[in-house]
């Protein structure tokens, strides 16, 4: 074989190497169903393509891929000149595209969602934070002033609801305990992104079975509350890619609520307060189990959708 047949065969090789790689891509048949399309064209294709598979947020899930691929181009700047959309963002769009149709949750995908103010780190080993927790976080801060207190996340999970409390919180300290070490990792990196690491300490455990010793001014949760037998009925991105160590809550819903209820008058100090997220059809139920607990001020709150959302109180003022 000469020298020019040596050459030419090897650049043969790598064009086809290189196409099977293209063809192996995630999006391979998006990007293909592109071919000949402006923006304006794939942004309709690929809204039409997830509300086949059952997405209801189509457009809004368009525009937050399309979003993400340009930043820090904004769709509107793409949109009026062709000149700010390549080839090669259309096939980095469809890569990520073709993970949405496959009910993969966006938040996973993009890698963050945002939650009160912040930007938060998600990825498949934690609970992507919703706004229904924000219920819990604005009762506990009309309850709880800035003043020095010391605060307990217990399934801190993204570390959301103690990332939040503690920005809004400056005289706070935190504790979040975990029983996974990928999500504890996740909360980590969150805490740190958030400049909150010397405020901030994070342990493995299960519930508050770790402290021992240890008391605290207000503990949070949001524990996992869904009935065991309806897991399976959740929509594809919850059942099929959120941890269901973070979802199961037995076979009634109330399996970590009556643990972390029989503890908290332990691990509250006089007076302390406590707020837990519950399901839209639990707060009678949790309500009952923490008047059992001994704790008072008992109230059920609402998230913005009017359902029943939060189920917060007080331990006692005095001990015995």
């Amino acid at each position: 074989m000469t020298r020019d047949s040596a050459s030419g065969a090897a650049f043969e090789a790598a064009v086809q190497s290189h196409a099977a790689d293209q063809a192996s891509r995630p999006g391979f048949a998006l990007v293909q169903a592109w071919q000949g399309m402006d923006l304006a064209g794939i942004r309709r294709h690929l809204v039409a393509a997830l509300r086949a598979v059952g997405i209801d947020e189509a457009d809004d899930d368009a525009r937050f891929l399309i979003g993400h691929v340009l930043e820090p181009v904004s769709l509107a700047q793409a949109l009026a000149d062709a000149a700010l959309w390549s080839w090669q963002d259309a096939t980095r769009l469809a890569d990520l595209a073709a993970l949405r149709l496959q009910r993969v949750p966006l938040s996973q995908i993009l890698g963050s969602k945002p939650f009160w103010t912040l930007d938060l780190k998600v990825t498949g080993d934690v609970l992507t934070p919703r706004a229904d927790t924000e219920a819990l976080v604005e009762a506990v801060l009309a309850r709880c002033a800035d003043k020095p207190l010391h605060m307990l996340d217990l399934g801190t999970g993204s570390g959301a609801i103690l990332a939040a409390l503690l920005s809004e919180r400056p005289a706070w300290t935190g504790q979040g305990v975990d029983l996974s070490p990928a999500a504890l990792a996740v909360a980590q990196q969150n805490i740190d992104a958030c400049a909150l690491t010397a405020r901030a300490q994070l342990a493995r455990g299960r519930w508050g079975e770790s402290l021992r010793g240890h008391s605290f001014d207000l503990v949070v949760s949001n524990p996992p509350y869904i009935v065991r037998e309806v897991l399976a009925r959740l929509e594809p991105e919850v059942r099929d890619h959120e941890p269901a160590l973070a979802l199961d809550g037995g076979e009634d819903g109330l399996d970590a609520y009556r643990v972390i209820m029989a503890d908290l008058p332990r691990l509250l100090r006089p007076g302390g307060w406590f707020a837990l997220e519950i399901g839209y059809d639990q707060g009678a139920a949790v309500l009952a189990l923490a008047q059992a607990a001994g704790l008072t001020a008992l109230e059920c709150l609402p998230d913005l959708s009017g359902h029943d959302r939060v189920v917060l109180g007080r331990a006692v003022l005095q001990n015995g």
